[in-house]
């Protein structure tokens, strides 16, 4: 069966979604990866050890699928890019995502030199070039922790893939996942 390795958002309890992912994804085997030292993980969450580990857990799974496909959600989407970048990835759903997040940062506190001090900028948008594979990107009407310029400007960087992109129409951040369109257009990327 193929794979589908999720990559879910900071501080998400990715065990919530085994029953809705069950459902959705019956055709796939579905790896839901929590962080170091997220859901019983050991270790700190930076930005290297997270990439070093989801590139450890995609070289673990792939030789026993027929291909992998990768969702990442808010920051889960940059490390997604960063694994589609650097592996064979069939399709990948980016929900929430951004260009960068030191960007993301500045723009919630323009007063002080926010992205100059963060340690972990995850700059997905400096991997943009890289990605070819068909793309799905979910966003938020609403979203008030990821701007929508952000997002805009990292689908505006994925010029060699094919990028289908949706808003979530009366949705935040949190909460798209609750709309019936979420499902909806993540069920029929996966099917194609």
């Amino acid at each position: 069966a193929p794979a589908l390795l999720y990559f879910g958002g900071n501080a998400e309890s990715v065990d919530y979604n085994i029953a809705d992912f069950k459902n959705l994804f019956s055709d796939y085997s579905v790896y839901l990866v929590n962080y170091r030292g997220y859901g019983g993980s050991s270790g700190t969450p930076t930005e290297s050890g997270l990439i070093e580990d989801a590139l450890a857990v995609y070289d673990a799974i792939s030789p026993q699928h027929s291909s992998v496909s990768l969702i990442g959600r808010s920051l889960g989407s940059a490390i997604a890019i960063h694994v589609a970048a650097h592996r064979e990835v069939e399709r990948l759903a980016l929900i929430t995502p951004f260009d960068s997040l030191k960007n993301v940062a500045q723009s919630h506190y323009p007063l002080f030199p926010v992205k100059w001090l963060m340690k972990d900028p995850y700059d997905s948008i400096e991997l943009a070039d890289r990605i070819d594979q068909p793309v799905l990107a979910l966003t938020a009407e609403h979203d008030r922790i990821i701007p929508s310029q952000h997002s805009e400007k990292l689908l505006q960087a994925l010029t060699r893939a094919r990028v289908e992109s949706h808003v979530i129409a009366g949705s935040g951040h949190n909460d798209l996942s609750f709309n019936p369109s979420f499902d909806r257009f993540l069920g029929a990327f996966f099917k194609r």
